[in-house]
């Protein structure tokens, strides 16, 4: 791909959670290109072990790891590898989250709800838990672990992924857009908890983007919009969705040490101007 920015990450070890997916997989391909050593965890062995070796085959160093970023002690096992292998975490990417389809309501307003649907008051309260504990706990757990190092070492880079629905929620999914809004409070509370550490911690705020997450709620079977995605685009100046590689810009520039080593603590939105829009 055509790296956004000119920054070299050689002899740094970059470690990208949830990495098997495309926005994430797209962020350690980019690492990888630009000469770090990448450790790639997810979930999905398959995955990140095939885009590893997508990378290894293009001359780049990436190995592909399993992790569940909810389970401490496994991922204190998956650091260990990662050290053996690489070495120690010097930019930590918590990029794992996701939304759930028990934490989602059918209708944005009640008043429009039909019999049958899914209606506020039928959320399941363990749907809800789960994307709070993949979105916040998925964060906090690998932070503790990786950013070890980087304490031991006086200097680092933490990069959270929060989304422009911290900021306003969206219909639909209280429970995510809640979720992130921690995110990106935690991300405020590492950036000054660290401060005297070296370590510097910052989130991007992507804006819509189509995922295989989201597709089915911005596109019908046939290719055509939805409302909702029509909503979207009228509410979006630039009147686009944004493409994963322009994120790429961002994640260079927040996790270069020289470029941006006085900035802790902020929240990058990314979003084609979504947040700037009134909507008058």
């Amino acid at each position: 791909m055509n790296l956004p920015l000119n920054i070299d990450f050689s002899g740094k070890v970059v470690v990208v959670t949830g990495a098997g997916g495309v926005l994430c997989g797209t962020m350690a391909k980019a690492f990888a290109q630009a000469g770090a050593k990448v450790a790639a965890l997810d979930l999905n062995e398959e995955a990140v072990k095939k885009l590893a070796e997508e990378c290894r085959g293009e001359g780049y160093v990436c190995e592909g790891y399993k992790a569940n970023v909810l389970e401490a002690a496994a991922l204190e096992e998956v650091h260990a590898h990662v050290r053996k292998d690489l070495g120690p975490c010097d930019i930590l990417v918590n990029g794992a989250g996701g939304n759930n389809p028990k934490a989602t309501t059918d209708n944005e307003y009640h008043h429009e709800a039909q019999q049958g649907q899914k209606t506020f008051f039928d959320l399941d309260a363990a749907g809800v838990d789960f994307v709070f504990q993949l979105n916040f706990q998925g964060t906090l757990i690998p932070t503790q672990i990786f950013a070890k190092d980087m304490a031991d070492r006086k200097s680092g880079c933490i990069l959270n992924i929060s989304s422009m629905n911290a900021y306003t929620p969206l219909t639909k999914i209280p429970a995510y857009s809640a979720a992130k809004a921690a995110v990106s409070n935690f991300t405020q509370w590492l950036a000054t908890h660290f401060a005297g550490t070296g370590i510097r911690c910052n989130a991007l705020a992507p804006g819509f983007l189509v995922s295989n997450q989201n597709r089915s709620l911005l596109f019908q079977e046939d290719g055509t919009p939805t409302a909702r995605s029509n909503k979207i685009l009228t509410g979006t100046p630039m009147a686009r969705f944004v493409d994963g590689e322009e994120l790429l810009g961002g994640v260079f520039f927040l996790c270069d040490e020289k470029a941006a080593s006085a900035i802790t603590g902020v929240v990058l939105p990314i979003d084609a101007g979504f947040a700037a829009y009134s909507g008058v």
